[in-house]
């Protein structure tokens, strides 16, 4: 599993997200990855991949969520490939908040696309704006999709965990989900059909005539913060800053609560 490969990068994104490494008696143990059977294809694909005796196999079984679940299966045994896939990175057991990108050179969208592809959305949200999106547990996930997407997008985002269940939810939309799935959907590329047509359909938005643009969210700087401080004044911070006497107000509240931290030359 060459990860400068974009179809292992991809597949290892893929399993990171969505496999399970299960360790047994001795050196007995299994990977396998469960998907609706919709998507049966690409556990076949991974099979082509795998140069080990593996099996995909159909189930149908009752969930919390379904009456009736209908999936595939793709399971592998082989030692020697359950260690590699191991090193490179997948644990064994639960793994949601420890996976992390790979410590080797690897295909970078290929293997962004496998995690959204396993643990994201691609899509038009309910007003019909396109969207990408990535749901994870993981900080390292989830730091490197928002920089990674970042450099492709040009758009920021702020990595928090909300509140209910402690999960990252990233999302991108408009032309920056439209520049973002342009380029991890490429033609020919290895990924779920379902997701590939949906990256593909996002190209045909165009933003309506009086939809406004709203301008990037400028990020407070260390030396804001130290001036905000020093100033301790809303209109005056603001004339000095270049700043709304509100966002003033709102950013000296947060630093005098903890709610972000202080300067660290402070």
């Amino acid at each position: 599993m060459d990860l400068t490969v974009p179809e292992y990068a991809y597949m290892f994104g893929f399993l990171q997200a969505d496999g399970h490494l299960q360790q047994g008696v001795g050196q007995k143990g299994k990977l396998s990855v469960e998907i609706n059977v919709r998507d049966i294809e690409l556990l076949h694909k991974f099979q082509e991949l795998t140069p080990y005796y593996s099996s995909v196999n159909e189930r149908t079984r009752s969930t919390n969520f379904a009456e009736t679940l209908h999936s595939a299966v793709w399971s592998l045994c082989s030692l020697e490939a359950r260690t590699r896939i191991n090193e490179l990175g997948l644990p064994y057991g639960r793994k949601s908040k420890a996976i992390a990108p790979p410590s080797v050179s690897f295909s970078h969208r290929d293997y962004l696309r496998g995690i959204i592809d396993a643990d994201g959305s691609v899509g038009y949200t309910s007003k019909g704006l396109p969207f990408v999106s990535l749901t994870t547990a993981s900080t390292a996930i989830g730091s490197y999709a928002c920089f990674y997407a970042g450099k492709v997008t040009g758009v920021e985002r702020s990595l928090k965990r909300n509140a209910r269940d402690s999960i990252y939810n990233i999302l991108y939309w408009t032309e920056a989900a439209q520049t973002l799935s342009t380029h991890l959907y490429y033609p020919g590329c290895l990924s779920l059909g379902r997701k590939q047509a949906a990256a593909n359909s996002l190209a045909d938005w165009v933003r309506p005539a009086d939809m406004r643009v709203a301008p990037d969210r400028r990020r407070w700087t260390a030396h804001e913060d130290r001036v905000l401080l020093e100033l301790n004044n809303d209109p005056a911070a603001a004339k000095a800053l270049g700043r709304t006497e509100k966002s003033c107000y709102i950013r000296l509240w947060r630093l005098r609560t903890g709610k972000v931290p202080l300067p660290s030359d402070r």
